[in-house]
């Protein structure tokens, strides 16, 4: 199917149509109110909690995909550009195995290693992995699949598991879902060969955070598991980091699923677990730190539905400084509490000016969200005063929203 509609609301009213279904039969199944709904089909509210749209997706009998829809072009070229580097990465995520690589020759292992960590830590990621990673992930496989010694081995297999992440979320934020979850268990088959406890522990939080959106408790059942399964092997920083990661991973999925207390477990858990390794995001594996946790709070926050000044305050304790590094974790949580202050009319203009603040830091990010294009076009919609229209019609213009 292919959709021109501004909202994801438009887009499950076609759908709903579709199924032939009344708002009354849907807001029923789906376990939201027919007036919320009614709303949403509109274009007055977002449809940007994942509670929401798997709920939705599931009594519609499609995928989140489907609903929110696939990837999205528009004429503006820094939305677009990284678009262009996913036909490399698919082929070479599908054409090379561990046993027959596609290349016949790589560069020394070292320089590739040492690649790779210019990619993770690169203030231009995106554009880092859509000129290098394919190449990349083609010259691993060939020292994964001839190695000189052990010790090569394991560190081809390792750095592939890196090349894997970049490629998971490269691939799950420009909406390619599919693609991320190929990457995913890509991972997971270097990590099996591996066999340690911290490589599955990787590859398992790539799987849980590819899995369909209509799925969380399963998301949440393999995030527990995947957090016990490493807790007594954890003997360095990395193991923090991962541990951390996935333990994070839990709370998110304990928040979609509607289990606040268990989400704050977990969320303690993780901020316990921070203060073990030093709060720099930019070299942690994963991001994770004591700043990356309080960020996570933000958007857990956001995901339950909380009000604009708690958003706000959880907000205004976080230091950026710390987080600037990362600059698409940077910007989705200036999204993020953007999101949150939109539901409110009397935050708007605030909101307007942190999605524009993640807008500028991160460009092809935020224009390739989903959830913030959501929120825009509804914002669009309810716009009232001249200066709110402006700015909101240059970011549809940017992101493709009709306006």
């Amino acid at each position: 199917m292919v959709y021109e509609e501004g909202t994801v609301g438009a887009r499950l009213r076609i759908l709903r149509r579709w199924r032939r279904m009344s708002l009354a039969q849907l807001a029923g199944q789906a376990g939201l109110s027919k007036s919320f709904l009614s709303m949403a089909e509109r274009g007055q509210r977002a449809l940007d909690r994942r509670s929401h749209i798997a709920a939705l997706a599931s009594a519609l009998r499609v995928s989140e995909t489907e609903l929110v829809g696939g990837p999205h072009l528009s004429e503006d070229p820094v939305q677009s550009a990284p678009h262009a580097a996913i036909p490399a990465i698919r082929e070479a995520l599908l054409t090379n195995t561990l046993t027959a690589p596609v290349a016949d020759r790589a560069r020394p292992l070292a320089d590739l290693v040492a690649e790779m960590t210019r990619i993770d830590r690169g203030r231009a990621k995106f554009v880092e992995v859509g000129a290098h990673l394919p190449r990349l992930i083609d010259e691993l496989h060939v020292h994964a699949c001839a190695p000189a010694d052990e010790v090569a081995h394991r560190t081809a297999l390792e750095t592939l598991i890196e090349a894997f992440q970049a490629a998971t979320f490269s691939a799950k934020d420009l909406g390619y879902a599919d693609l991320a979850h190929i990457a995913a268990m890509r991972a997971g088959e270097a990590a099996s060969i591996l066999a340690d406890p911290v490589s599955v522990g990787k590859a398992a939080s790539l799987r849980i955070h590819t899995l369909p959106d209509s799925s969380w408790a399963v998301r949440y059942a393999a995030a527990e598991s995947a957090v016990k399964a490493l807790q007594s092997h954890v003997r360095d920083d990395t193991g923090v980091h991962v541990l951390g990661m996935l333990t994070l991973a839990t709370a998110l999925s304990a928040t979609v699923t509607s289990n606040p207390a268990t989400a704050d477990h977990w969320l303690d858990e993780a901020a316990e677990l921070a203060t073990r390794v030093p709060d720099t995001p930019g070299e942690n594996w994963g991001a994770f730190s004591a700043s990356n946790v309080a960020v996570w709070r933000v958007g857990l926050a956001v995901e339950r539905s909380e009000a604009g000044g708690t958003v706000l305050g959880l907000a205004r304790q976080i230091d950026e400084s710390r987080i600037a590094a990362r600059r698409g974790r940077h910007a989705m949580f200036l999204a993020d509490v953007g999101r949150g202050l939109a539901r409110e009319a009397r935050m708007r203009d605030e909101a307007v000016r942190w999605l524009r603040r993640a807008e500028n830091i991160a460009p092809h990010k935020i224009r390739n969200d989903v959830r913030v294009r959501d929120t825009v076009a509804v914002m669009l919609e309810q716009a009232r005063t001249a200066s709110l229209g402006r700015e909101l019609r240059g970011m549809a213009a940017r992101m493709g929203v009709p306006h």
